[in-house]
């Protein structure tokens, strides 16, 4: 039986850096990969442009973790947003900063990230074997059983002395995020948070298929739970067959969707003037009211509104008058009632309990050599980059600390 100083099972983000790691360290190191290529999720990141990272500093990017922004702290500050993009700079591929401190490579395509990695991590002597299933993970005196299915079909076994688990979660279930860590973890005693997706398009009662496409910037928009606000963004947000989306749909699908598994009221306002008040909004519609003779609704509302949504305005609006075209403009309100589930989600919430995880060396506190990285974890962040930085930080830690350990 093959015995390998680390194994490392998944390779997405987490699983590729951590491998990367590894190169240089003279130890033994094997990558397992069930698809027939390793990160297949990089590649649709950032709408096929990889977000790699968000280059915030530690007391913005904070603000985007969830549940614990506390856990990552360390991980953060081991290996850096910073430390990402010299990192694959170094693999030769140049990254430019865009809007909202996010890190793209400079060709635009994920592709160029992935085989850049990928290429650094051969070439550094670290083994990846991709179509390669693992099926069970025990444990034997002090090494780990790695059981597994080859490409041809056959059953194999390894040995390794070190574990990190690094298999994603529940979405995009087509880029290989199953669930298989949850199922590892727990034969080990761990605990697995109820999951549910996240960064998801969020499906309201009603909605007019004639939005579809309706990219809506410079908005405000509330989420109300249970009738009262939880959470509100600005910025800009995006009407799809799927539902409201875009960058301010997706943050806050965390807090909709966990409202609707909890079986309360979930609303959406939408603000389409947040930078005018409503008086100011009132006197703007008298003026449009006296220059065109009277309410003549589809004369006032282009002026007030994408000519795309007018229609759709109006009539999920039945009842509009002068008097309250200002309020319904500012308070465009949908009621929730569903949302796009993992087929289709950015980011997996809830995951292996990180009470049960050393958050100075992402070690499993119950089973010793055992390692955790990105989004196996109960662990996950807003669009815009940081998940990813999560999964390469925490896959970073986790990988120097199990050969640091292997050291002693």
């Amino acid at each position: 039986m093959t015995q390998y100083d680390i194994a490392i099972v998944g390779g997405g983000a987490a699983g590729l850096m951590a491998a990367a790691r590894c190169v240089g360290s003279a130890l033994n190191v094997i990558l397992v990969e069930k698809n027939r290529e390793c990160g297949k999720k990089i590649l649709i990141t950032g709408k096929g442009r990889c977000n790699i990272t968000n280059i915030s500093p530690w007391r913005e990017f904070q603000s985007h973790i969830h549940p614990d922004k506390g856990f990552v702290k360390n991980a953060f500050h081991h290996f850096s947003n910073t430390d990402v993009v010299n990192f694959i700079e170094s693999t030769g591929l140049q990254c430019k900063e865009e809007r909202g401190n996010r890190i793209f490579p400079v060709t635009d395509r994920s592709h160029d990230v992935r085989d850049h990695i990928v290429k650094y991590i051969n070439k550094g002597g670290v083994k990846i074997s991709c179509g390669t299933e693992v099926t069970s993970i025990t444990k034997s005196d002090d090494k780990y059983v790695i059981n597994m299915v080859a490409p041809g079909g056959d059953d194999i076994s390894v040995l390794a002395s070190k574990v990190i688990l690094t298999t994603g979660g529940l979405s995009y279930p087509t880029t290989g995020s199953t669930g298989d860590g949850y199922t590892f973890a727990k034969a080990f005693g761990h605990t697995v948070v109820d999951t549910f997706p996240s960064l998801t398009a969020l499906k309201p009662k009603e909605i007019d298929p004639r939005l579809e496409g309706l990219l809506l910037k410079n908005i405000k928009m509330d989420l109300w739970v249970n009738g009262s606000v939880v959470q509100s963004e600005f910025g800009e947000t995006l009407f799809t067959s799927g539902g409201i989306e875009g960058a301010l749909g997706f943050r806050v699908s965390r807090k909709g969707v966990k409202g609707l598994i909890n079986g309360q009221k979930v609303e959406l306002s939408i603000d389409l003037k947040p930078a005018v008040e409503e008086d100011d909004v009132k006197v703007r519609v008298g003026e449009l009211v006296k220059e065109m003779g009277g309410f003549k609704i589809k004369k006032i509302l282009p002026k007030l509104m994408p000519l795309q949504m007018v229609e759709s305005f109006a009539e999920m609006n039945p009842d509009l008058r002068e008097g309250n075209l200002a309020a319904r403009i500012k308070d465009w309100r949908f009621r929730i009632v569903g949302y796009v589930g993992y087929e289709r989600c950015v980011i997996t919430a809830g995951g292996v309990s990180l009470d049960e995880i050393s958050r100075k060396t992402m070690e499993s506190k119950l089973s010793s050599g055992l390692y955790f990285a990105g989004e196996v974890m109960d662990l996950d962040g807003d669009t815009g980059g940081y998940n990813l930085q999560i999964a390469f930080s925490t896959g970073a830690l986790a990988a120097d600390s199990a050969i640091k350990s292997l050291a002693i």
